[in-house]
């Protein structure tokens, strides 16, 4: 076994332990997809905690550790810290054949391992805004034939029905036709970035009567396009009350009441816990 290869096993195994799910595939995808293919001729800029470091060398075993790697550097692009997807993957646990749609896919590694995930019977839609970034993407994922990769603005465009919506750019609020989007069951995962001030990692889970949503961890991304604006009359939340939010309702199903955690649009959260059976 090559030093590399060694170095991604390792790098795998501190993965899935982060990663909190008895899905043994979160360690094999990891193990399986190598990193340095989606991040250009090395060596790289990396980043962690408040320090940013150039690797000694193209070795990929320095990029097999817990750091951001610079994608584009003029525009903040990043290929995002591993261990926070590992323990979003773990949440959102993506199962053989299923649809998902990864908005910000940046130059694929992220959708090559929901593609390794969702197997062959599965497929991703892979939305990416910036061209250069989706034509690097199209090009790392030629081999993976259950991805699209679409070179769009995915507020402004329809998204495919899924299982699966896996968000890699901070929204003040998911837009509606994104949760018109998931299916029965689906599951949409997204930086939720209200203000300046407050980051959190959301998972939502669409139930019968309504849309569950449990803020999970700190998270920063950079803006999402087209969904990342205030508009004037905005309820904006404080750190306490985002992290308090349990469910998540679209005005024209529900008015905003007395639980309301925060008000954007056509979109509001509350504090109201859902449940699938029917109970609210």
């Amino acid at each position: 076994m090559s030093e590399p290869d060694e170095a991604r096993r390792f790098y795998a195994r501190l993965m899935a332990a982060q990663a909190r799910s008895a899905d043994p595939r979160i360690e094999e995808v990891f193990a399986a997809v190598p990193r340095e293919t989606f991040l250009g001729p090395g060596p790289w800029t990396v980043f962690a905690g408040e320090g940013r470091f150039e690797t000694p060398s193209a070795d990929p075993s320095y990029i097999y550790q817990n750091v951001l790697v610079v994608l584009d550097a003029d525009k903040g692009i990043n290929n995002g810290e591993p261990l926070l997807h590992a323990m979003w993957l773990g949440k959102v646990a993506p199962k053989p054949g299923e649809a998902v749609t990864h908005i910000g896919a940046g130059t694929g590694y992220y959708t090559a391992l929901l593609s390794k995930l969702v197997g062959p019977s599965g497929s991703v839609t892979a939305f990416e805004i910036e061209a250069d970034l989706a034509a690097r993407a199209k090009a790392n994922l030629a081999a993976y034939d259950n991805v699209e990769i679409v070179q769009a603005d995915a507020v402004a465009n329809p998204l495919p029905p899924s299982d699966i919506i896996y968000v890699n750019a901070g929204v003040v609020a998911p837009p509606a036709a994104w949760l018109g989007a998931l299916k029965p069951g689906g599951r949409m995962i997204f930086p939720w970035r209200p203000s300046e001030t407050v980051g959190l990692a959301v998972l939502i889970t669409r139930l019968e009567n309504g849309f569950a949503c449990r803020p999970f961890m700190g998270s920063w991304f950079i803006p999402c396009v087209g969904a990342s604006a205030v508009e004037p009359g905005a309820k904006i939340p404080t750190r306490e009350r985002a992290a308090r939010t349990r469910s998540i309702w679209l005005r024209k199903d529900k008015a905003p009441d007395r639980t309301a955690t925060a008000v954007f649009g056509d979109v509001w959260f509350s504090s109201r816990t859902i449940r699938a059976d029917n109970t609210r």
